[in-house]
């Protein structure tokens, strides 16, 4: 999916240009499957889940806010588990530029997160103690450039005093690997309440072609032709989770 957005001095607005995106009826589709899926999971979660990024802004949660631990156990002490997470992300960083930044370059927007663990778990009477790994997937959709903090990132770079910049990018899914605890206690047999915390680390591909004009107040302005094709969005960072789980059995 290309798209392109435009900045104008002294004002914060934008235009999108975006070819039909069949990315988000297979979200709809996906979350919907997942939801069927969990008649077949043995322990099923609904919680409130929260991303906080490395040099990027907290996530919001929206409902249906995350499904996770749908899967199944091998025994009584190794498990299989996936799930779904869907973030409004209000912004995360761009890595593998010319130029470092410490705030967020993208966002907001709307992610889709799906991890894949191997779960190693310490169960106790009316508690369980988990340790999980593995990797996930993810994909933003709704994408957008945080043109104020790329401007002043570009001013810095240029030792410029304004900088206006335009730029088209190509959004595409991403993946990384995730490690995490889990402690979940009984509240009836039938469901409970569980905490988790996760180390998420993953990027996706986003290259950015356009240009940036600038220079310095009363003087001379240029124009300059850029291309980070080897730019990327860094999902890295930690991962919140409060919910109940439902213990459905198995079919």
């Amino acid at each position: 999916m290309k798209q392109v957005e435009r900045s104008f001095k002294g004002k914060e607005s934008s235009i999108f240009v975006k070819k039909p995106v069949p990315m988000k009826r297979s979200v709809i589709i996906f979350l919907f499957l997942i939801s069927m899926a969990t008649a077949y999971g043995q322990n099923v979660g609904l919680s409130f889940s929260y991303f906080i990024p490395r040099n990027g802004y907290f996530s919001t949660p929206i409902s249906p806010f995350s499904i996770r631990g749908i899967g199944v156990d091998l025994n009584r002490f190794i498990a299989l588990e996936t799930g779904a997470s869907l973030y409004r992300m209000s912004g995360l960083n761009i890595v593998d530029l010319p130029f470092e930044s410490k705030s967020a370059l993208t966002g907001p927007n709307f992610t889709l997160f799906v991890p894949g663990e191997i779960v190693f778990q310490f169960k106790g009477r009316g508690f369980e103690f988990d340790v999980k790994a593995g990797g996930f997937f993810f994909y933003a959709f709704d994408q957008h450039l945080n043109y104020g903090n790329l401007d002043r990132e570009l001013r810095k770079q240029q030792n410029w005093d304004v900088v206006n910049s335009q730029f088209a990018f190509e959004n595409k899914p991403g993946f990384g690997y995730s490690a995490g605890i889990e402690f979940s206690v009984d509240v009836t047999k039938q469901w409970g309440i569980s905490i988790e915390t996760n180390y998420l680390t993953g990027q996706s591909k986003i290259p950015l072609t356009g240009s940036y004009s600038g220079g310095y107040i009363g003087g001379t302005n240029s124009t300059v032709q850029a291309e980070y094709k080897d730019a990327k969005v860094d999902f890295t960072g930690l991962e919140f989770s409060i919910g109940i789980f439902f213990k459905t059995g198995k079919r």
